[in-house]
Order: structure tokens, then sequence, then C-alpha cells
């Protein structure tokens, strides 16, 4: 008996029935038809279901909520987004309507917030958390909108030198800061402390030396992150300790510090086999914090969290069609789509990232393994391997039936990282842009962003028109 495509994602996973669905051998994503999607847009085609970002939002809270609740830990919790992992306009106005705080990285981040702002979006009161190396531009911006809007700003010292700087280009302000730690990466990184923040052990002493008997400034946050996020290893708590252990040495001699901000870098599905338990590891971390803070004796601190992938990562999809299928060297199947991986899913060529990978139709036919290649003329433009067998299967292709598939959870960075609307590797176009939200009775609502990139909008970039 031949087995069908569906039988051996059956076989192989729990597929996860709350995010995708079969309908008549049809994938279904969120209750979004993907082929009806297809019939209206064509292909190539990116998508965002928004949706998804209030609902992730609204989890986070809901575990952080409940650990407090359950461990009596005393601080709150400020929920911020990090804007760099998406600026889009969508999805900014999609996260501001869960009461949240925002996250920057670059001076023209701060242009964004102003327009949040002076729109009403972002509510007089809101945390803007301004990290990054400060550059003369982001130092100028950052003043401007303690000077001129009603926001908590608290830009976040990278390096000794940035508050100097900031205390120099406006001899009137005062400024509430953070301080970021460097953390130390994991041993398989090239380079084993990063080269943001300040090191552990000069940040007492920077604060004595420095900020202790400035009437201008007062640090109230402590900042860190982890390249590799938020994980039960070894490592992660390792590394967590030592931070626990600043923020209780700081707090005994800078009364006014108050913020733990323990960064991102929560993971999202990139593999129908991802299983990570948020809500345990929600609850250790702050019953760590809480047990760190007791033994000392100092309150607990509030906690923020920059969650920037987790966001919106899994709002966003892409779906191309299979043109026509290589046969090289007797062994290989290379399926050609109608687009790029590495000018539109550039993560995938960058960092070998891996996404969810599944066919929009033809579920019920004999499948085949191939590899997927894209159209530019690049040796690395291709897709080869799944997390889980180093292999990708997908129906056999024919000539007869058109075969589509998708890549799902790809809404962080892409955009940013692909150069949107810009130039592309091999002039191949960004593709077609589609949103898609719900009406107040749920009724699935979708509308253009943007249209597939033209001829004419090359030529106009390279200057010939």
């Amino acid at each position: 008996m031949r087995t069908k495509y569906f039988d051996l994602i059956d076989q192989t996973f729990d597929f996860p029935q709350d995010e995708f669905n079969l309908h008549n051998d049809n994938l279904i994503f969120h209750g979004i038809d993907l082929m009806k999607l297809i019939n209206e847009y064509g292909t190539p085609l990116k998508f965002n279901y928004l949706p998804q970002i209030s609902h992730n939002i609204q989890r986070a809270k809901g575990w952080f909520r409940e650990a407090m609740n359950n461990i009596g830990y005393t601080g709150n919790y400020y929920y911020s987004y990090c804007t760099k992992s998406s600026h889009f306009s969508f999805v900014l106005n999609e996260v501001l309507e869960n009461d949240v705080h925002i996250e920057t990285s670059s001076a023209f981040d701060i242009d964004i917030v102003k327009n949040l702002y002076h729109s009403k979006k972002l509510e007089p009161g809101r945390f803007v958390v301004c990290n990054g190396f400060k550059t003369p531009e982001y130092i100028e911006n950052i003043i401007s909108l303690i000077n001129n809007v009603e926001l908590n700003v608290i830009p976040v010292i990278d390096n000794v030198q940035e508050i100097q700087d900031m205390l120099q280009a406006d001899e009137n302000a005062n400024f509430n800061i953070g301080i970021r730690i460097a953390s130390e990466e994991e041993p398989k990184f090239e380079f084993y402390t990063s080269r943001l923040g300040i090191r552990y052990r000069e940040i007492i002493p920077f604060y004595k030396a420095i900020l202790h008997e400035n009437p201008r400034v007062k640090v109230k946050m402590l900042h860190f992150f982890i390249n590799t996020g938020i994980n039960d290893t070894s490592y992660y708590w390792n590394e967590l300790t030592k931070i626990l252990r600043v923020y209780c040495d700081l707090k005994k001699v800078c009364p006014e510090l108050e913020y733990l901000n323990i960064g991102g870098g929560f993971p999202i599905k990139k593999s129908l086999a991802f299983d990570f338990d948020y809500a345990y590891m929600v609850k250790e971390i702050l019953t760590q914090i809480k047990r760190m803070c007791t033994d000392n004796e100092i309150p607990e601190p509030h906690i923020f969290t920059e969650f920037g992938s987790f966001t919106v990562g899994e709002c966003g999809g892409a779906i191309f069609k299979v043109l026509y299928q290589k046969q090289q060297n007797d062994r290989e199947k290379w399926n050609m789509i109608d687009s790029s991986f590495m000018t539109n899913l550039p993560d995938t060529w960058a960092i070998n990232q891996r996404f969810i990978m599944l066919p929009i139709n033809r579920w019920g036919d004999d499948y085949e393994r191939v590899l997927l290649g894209g159209l530019t003329c690049d040796s690395d433009d291709y897709y080869n391997s799944e997390q889980h067998s180093n292999a990708i299967y997908l129906p056999k292709f024919t000539k007869n039936e058109p075969l589509y598939i998708g890549f799902f959870n790809t809404g962080a960075y892409q955009e940013t990282i692909g150069g949107f609307g810009g130039l592309k590797h091999c002039l191949i176009p960004e593709p077609k842009h589609v949103l898609i939200q719900r009406d107040e009775n749920g009724k699935i609502q979708t509308s253009i962003f943007s249209e597939e990139q033209t001829a004419e909008d090359y030529l106009k970039i390279l200057g010939y028109k």
C-alpha cells in the first residue's frame, strides 16, 4: 500500500491542530484557506496573520501573571516589544492594542516612537527602553523624546562614555537610565564575551565613580540578554545567577534601582517537532530571582522582557509555487520555486535557519524526497533540510497539477534583513505582501500591503528612470 503525504506527517509528528488543519487535501493555517489566498493573490506571496501577534503577547503576559501569583512575587511585569524584529506599522498597531511598551535599537526608531505617540497609539506613561550603541544622532533623538513627550524613556547604557555624552549633549536634561551587562556567551561562540554592555566587575565601580553623586542621573534598570535566548540549560541558569548577583550588589548601593530587564529570547516554532514549556521557564526564572532577593534582603525587582521574534514571528508566512523539477546526477531532484530563498527568506541562507515548511495542496498524493532551489544564479540559493530528518519530502511533482509550498513563522527579521522594497540579488522581485485580520465577527479579512516589485521599480532604484 502506498503512503500518502498526509500519512508521512501524521506518523512523524503530533500535528499542531491549533495552528494547522486540512480540508480537501489542502492546508489550513489558523483557519485561513491558503489555496483560496493563492487563487486570489497568486504567488510568490508573503502574508501576516495579525491576530497571532496579540495572541502571543497575551500568552506571555498570562504565564508571568500566573507564575507571580503562584510564588507570591511582589514585583510587576512589563512586556515590551523589540521593534527591530519588525518595524512595520501594521505590526506596531497590533502590538500596541495589548497594553505593552517599546524597546528601540537606533536613532530612526525614535522617529517611529514619536509618530506612534502623536497619533495616540502609544499612550502617555508607556516605557521606551533605548538599547543599542548610542551614536550622536541616537542620543539627540533620545533627549528630544525625554524633553517633548510624556513617556518613561530609559536609555540603557552600553558603555561608560555614553552617559557622559548624554549629559554633555543637554546640560539641563535629567536621565533615568539602565545599564547593560556584557553577558558571557556559550563556549561555542567565536567571541566568548558579548560586544554589547559593560563587564560584570566594572558595573559597581562605574556607578560609584560616575553615577552615584550625579543628581541628574538615576539608575533604574539592569539589563542583560543572552544571544542563545531563554533555554533550560545549565549555561542559561549560570548566567542568570551571575546577573542576579550583580543586581543585588548594585541595589544595595543604588536604592533607586527597581527594574530587571531579562531581555528577549523566547523560542518560536521552527519545526513541527517543537516542544518548549514556556510556563515552566517563566516560573523557574521568577523563582530564582525571588530566592536571590530574599537571601540578600532586598525587594524583588519589577521585570521587563523584550520579546521580538516571539511577538511577531509566528504571524508571518511565505508561499511559493514549484515551477519545475530538475533531476541532477540521477539522484538529486531539485524543485525550483518561483522566488529566492536568499533574497526573500534570508535567514535560510545567512544563518541556516529552518522554518516550518509544508505543502499547501495535494496532501493525498504520493511523496518524494527533494531539494528546493531558488531563482538566483548563486549556488547558495537553496533549502535542503528540515530539523527533524535532514531531508525534505513533498508530494510528487507533476506537470498536470501545480504544487504550492508554504514557509511558516517567518514574521521576524526577514523583511528588514532582506531589504524590503530595495534591490535584491539577481533582481528577484519582492513578493506581493498581504495582511490578514479578523473583523468583529471573527470573519477573515485580507488586504494588500504592497504589490510585487516591478521592473519599473528596479529601474528607478538603479537610476535608469
